[in-house]
């Protein structure tokens, strides 16, 4: 039996950050993961692997729409799917083998199998039972699939069996308007494929500001996406060909159903905590299955911790990294931050959309006297540039005291944008502030100022 200040059990973003981190500190710590490979479903099945597929359809679209405009000439490339999926693979690989390195570097030590917790202050790992002074529960998420769709990875599939279909589907049906299923609708779109967006609320992307979201569909409808919201999925079933799928729309019980190569369930996801013997520890969760923690990422469980998709909050790998190193200071004496008012979120379609803080709804819902600074990419000469002038940056400041309390882009690099008003929110910025500050010219990012000078005297080119 080992001994160790920490074990983590998990090793996607949360976990495997929060053991580098906690062994930076000094603690001797172990990570449990159960995979061939580090890096959780984030860089094995999610977050990398669709980024790269992203990437490599986004430069198709732009070999067929934008090349000849630039006078790039000569034949407009086919699709390798095969090869495509082996670049997707490298990308993975790097990764991972990455993760491992650090691991060594910082005397890690990988515990490989599933992990449990028979009972504070062991993990039993296969039949060895270890040691800690702490526990950290980075478990994350699984698909969350509706009730009576059975999940095949092959016409019925969820994002995981997205990314390695074994040919590109002439039609696909997503269900799910949310920012997983709108990424990989967007690669198959791009690839040929006719997507149909099914989502049983009245606008895609819940949660975003509602102005984004409406500009967001109009774009994603332009690039050949159909919708069909409010609609209550009542059957997913497989046919001969592929998969059907019949609905209702929730306004007036209008039925409808459409057949397609490939069914994508992109429903959300749900805490994964199954064999962790939670239960039996006496760990308390909550009605959705998430494990309840203090301020300090602590259970009920004294020297048990849970971090990322385990715990309530959004369900986002950088959430979770800056969980883990939080937690991890906390175990080693010291304090651990997470402001939970500045994590932004990032769709990776082209344009991108990334959001921070309040959206209008949720200031109007909260009564709050604010102001709204806008700037099209129509002004920006970079965009003009590159022919990604759709989409905007929305501010949002307080009224009185022009402190910065939101941010909504829709255009090209807003995943990187959206991180300049991320740090102003972290120091108390105003929009002025932003205003003020020198740009370099000709960026994306001057469009972001524009915006906050439209929280005062005015944008210069709008």
């Amino acid at each position: 039996m080992a001994e160790f200040d920490l074990i983590v059990i998990g090793g996607g973003p949360g976990g495997y950050v929060c053991a580098i981190r906690a062994a930076q500190l000094g603690l001797k710590t172990a990570c449990v993961e159960g995979r061939e490979t580090l890096g959780g479903t984030c860089l094995n099945v999610g977050c990398i692997p669709s980024k790269a597929l992203l990437n490599a359809t986004h430069l198709l679209h732009e070999t067929h729409e934008n090349f000849e405009k630039m006078g790039l000439m000569g034949a407009k490339p086919t699709v390798d799917w095969e090869r495509m999926l082996r670049y997707k693979d490298d990308v993975i690989a790097g990764n991972t083998k990455g993760i491992e390195f650090l691991f060594k570097k910082n005397k890690v030590t990988w515990l490989k199998g599933w992990g449990s917790i028979p009972e504070a202050g062991k993990v039993k790992v296969g039949d060895e039972v270890h040691s800690a002074k702490a526990i950290v529960i980075a478990t994350g998420s699984e698909a969350s699939v509706l009730p009576g769709i059975t999940v095949d990875e092959e016409a019925i599939v969820t994002s995981t069996g997205a990314l390695a279909l074994r040919e590109i589907p002439k039609s696909m049906v997503v269900i799910g308007a949310g920012v997983i299923g709108l990424e990989m609708g967007s690669v198959y779109a791009r690839l040929g494929t006719q997507v149909t967006v099914v989502e049983y609320l009245d606008a895609i992307t819940p949660g975003m500001d509602a102005e984004v979201a409406k500009g967001f569909q109009r774009i994603l409808s332009k690039q050949g996406l159909k919708f069909v919201l409010g609609a209550a999925v009542q059957v997913v079933e497989r046919t001969k060909s592929g998969a059907k799928v019949a609905w209702k729309l929730r306004k007036n019980d209008a039925a409808g159903e459409i057949e397609a190569d490939v069914v994508l369930v992109a429903t959300g996801r749900k805490p994964y905590t199954a064999g962790l013997g939670l239960e039996a520890l006496g760990v308390e969760l909550l009605p959705r299955g998430q494990i309840k923690v203090d301020g300090h990422w602590q259970t009920n469980v004294p020297g048990v911790y849970a971090i990322g998709d385990a715990i309530p909050g959004p369900m986002l790998a950088h959430k979770a990294e800056d969980e883990g190193m939080a937690v991890a200071a906390v175990i080693a004496g010291r304090h651990g931050h997470v402001n939970y008012g500045v994590i932004p979120g990032v769709v990776y379609t082209t344009p991108e959309v990334a959001t921070v803080g309040a959206t209008e709804e949720q200031l109007k819902e909260a009564g709050r006297a604010y102001k709204v600074g806008k700037f099209s990419f129509m002004g920006n000469g970079r965009a003009k540039a590159v022919f990604q002038t759709e989409g905007f940056v929305k501010l949002l400041a307080d009224k009185e005291t022009d402190r910065i309390l939101g941010c909504h882009i829709i255009g090209p690099g807003a995943g990187d944008l959206i991180h300049e008003i991320c740090v102003a929110m972290e120091f108390g910025a105003s929009a002025e502030d932003i205003a003020l500050t020198c740009h370099a010219h000709p960026t994306f990012s001057e469009a972001v100022r524009e915006a906050a000078l439209a929280c005062g005297d005015g944008a210069i080119h709008a």
